[in-house]
């Protein structure tokens, strides 16, 4: 069983192309299974089940007090892996075959505002210091090209190019895209690399962004960032590199941007993924449409 997991494991990594993070969970989860079939059957092995058995785990998931998301993405991940199985003819049916997701209500991402964006980019007085101009191309950067985080953190020095003012970041499943700078950010990148310059040590040398110690940036500090600005201008609960991904989106839509352009900058593989951002655009265009038309009576 536990070859079959490393081919399993090797096929997401190198197949796939999944990230380690996904792999992980992937992976955690189909253990969890195991443990509960040991538990409730005295059988671990995943691959000699039926369906009811696969149902009782998620009755148990549900009691244990998982909401259905959490129960859909575990179960993903069982799909998953029995494509694989198919795949590797270890199976000749998935038990998952006929299971459809349980209802999930959609989690409402909510963007900044224009005046939010302004706020922080102009009216925080950041230092004037490798830190606080690090910290404003930051904040820059994910609001004017809307980058994932782990695209800024992996972006590399080569990749940046002044001279036709665009970045090339490896997104998904290693897959590049081009994305055009604005002139005020590109200002900001040759002040923040006259910084970087002049730093006393680089150990991490082909990464654009680094930590004062020389290093590149990690998740965790990424998310610091922009927590910590942004709690100084909004009240929004959540506050994080995706928001400012999804508020991206939403501005450039809100403003008459095609959605496949939208959809190309963001690194989309299909446009069903780009159009989760557009509830707020139509919000938008609802009231333009109510202010705007003769027949709307107010």
């Amino acid at each position: 069983m536990m070859n079959t997991i490393n081919s399993f494991q090797d096929y997401l990594l190198l197949e796939k192309k999944y990230s380690l993070h996904t792999v992980t969970a992937y992976l955690n989860d189909i253990g969890f299974f195991q443990s509960f079939l040991s538990s409730q059957y005295d059988d671990n092995n995943v691959i000699k089940i039926n369906y009811n058995q696969i149902r009782s785990w998620i009755v148990s998931l549900s009691d244990d007090g998982l909401s259905n998301a959490s129960i859909n993405r575990k179960i993903a991940s069982l799909k998953s892996f029995y494509k694989f199985l198919l795949k590797t003819k270890q199976i000749e049916t998935s038990p998952l075959l006929k299971h459809k997701a349980l209802k999930a209500p959609k989690k409402l991402q909510i963007p900044f505002s224009e005046k939010e964006l302004d706020l922080v980019l102009n009216q925080i007085n950041y230092t004037d210091d490798f830190d606080g101009i690090r910290d404003k191309l930051i904040v820059d950067l994910f609001y004017t090209t809307g980058i994932r985080r782990t695209e800024l953190i992996h972006l590399k020095i080569q990749n940046i190019d002044l001279f036709n003012n665009t970045i090339k970041v490896l997104g998904k499943r290693n897959k590049e895209r081009i994305i055009p700078i604005l002139p005020i950010v590109a200002d900001q990148i040759k002040l923040y690399l006259i910084e970087r310059s002049q730093l006393q040590s680089i150990k991490d040398l082909d990464y654009f962004f680094l930590l004062l110690k020389g290093v590149k940036l990690n998740d965790s500090f990424v998310y610091r960032i922009i927590n910590y600005y942004f709690s100084n201008v909004s009240e929004k609960v959540k506050k994080s590199p995706h928001i400012l991904r999804h508020t991206f989106a939403t501005h450039l839509l809100n403003n008459g941007a095609d959605i496949n352009s939208v959809k190309e900058l963001l690194g989309h593989s299909s446009l069903a993924s780009t159009q989760v951002y557009t509830h707020s655009s139509l919000a938008e265009l609802k009231k333009v449409y109510g202010n705007a038309h003769p027949r709307n009576t107010k």
